[in-house]
């Protein structure tokens, strides 16, 4: 799920090797919450953004509390991409973090290996949402803390009590301001989202007992 193999990387001019292997990632949380930051200041392309001025109409369906200083609103998504090692790049999908633009969550997530869930402690309660969409579909994902400056800092175990998550699901912490942080976040994810797969694969080959 999620992969893309083009066979032997062709060389490129200047003797470099395209990526092999490409997977899709998605960035989701909720409004305001960082997603946007964190796909521009990973990517190593200029970002794709979708983003309008906030109006007096989206006042009236946008919860903007807590993000009183925000001006613009991702309308479809945002995309960028990093390369993780030779031959293995990331393609980033960043999910907009309004309830009436969610219609477009089910196209953006078809194939997709993984997501994080970027979650602001200070609106714990608006990451609840994807946290259910990606349970449910059963795709693999990590919840990224975004640390703000002025936000009560948590452990990870913490946060996934008051997520509830499930068991083993990776609670993460990071700013989505630093490229290297948000490479950690990633790694996590694809070395958490292959072990999912892995074991999805291993379990619908096993040969079941009724069949012996």
């Amino acid at each position: 799920m999620g992969l893309h193999h083009n066979g032997p990387a062709p060389a490129a001019e200047g003797g470099e090797e395209l990526a092999a292997l490409a997977l899709k990632i998605l960035v989701a949380g909720g409004f305001g919450v960082g997603k946007t930051t964190l796909v521009g200041s990973v990517s190593e392309i200029r970002p794709l953004r979708t983003e309008e001025l906030l109006s007096e109409a989206g006042e009236l369906v946008d919860d903007t509390g807590g993000v009183d200083q925000k001006t613009t609103t991702t309308v479809a998504m945002d995309f960028g991409r990093i390369t993780i090692r030779s031959g293995l790049s990331l393609y980033l999908f960043g999910t907009p973090g309004q309830d009436r633009f969610w219609f477009l969550w089910d196209e953006l997530s078809q194939g997709a290996l993984g997501a994080v869930v970027l979650a602001d402690t200070r609106r714990l309660e608006d990451c609840f949402p994807a946290v259910d969409y990606f349970e449910h579909r059963k795709i693999p994902f990590v919840v990224a803390v975004n640390c703000f400056a002025n936000a009560r800092r948590y452990a990870s175990n913490e946060v996934a009590r008051a997520l509830d998550l499930d068991q083993g699901t990776p609670v993460v912490l990071c700013d989505a301001r630093d490229k290297d942080s948000g490479k950690e976040v990633l790694i996590r994810l694809v070395e958490y989202a292959g072990r999912v797969h892995t074991a999805r694969l291993l379990e619908s080959v096993e040969p079941r007992a009724d069949s012996v």
